[in-house]
């Protein structure tokens, strides 16, 4: 499934980089912000984090290429 490949490829991802990724979020509500409960899919060989803003709960995404 695309969450199985997104996962391996976010797993491929170095831990320092994860870091970067999830704490350096834009949300319209917050502004630049750390996610929360996020779930790597793949889109169009990229992968997609669909997560929750940690402050306010609204959705976010983050693409990692």
């Amino acid at each position: 499934s695309m969450s199985v490949q997104g996962q391996k490829k976010w797993d491929e991802v170095p831990e320092n980089i994860k870091e970067l990724l999830v704490n350096n979020v834009y949300c319209r509500n917050c502004g630049v912000t750390t996610i929360v409960d996020y779930e790597p899919s793949l889109s169009d060989g990229l992968v997609v984090l669909e997560v929750k803003c940690k402050t306010c709960g609204a959705p976010v995404a983050r693409v990692i290429d």
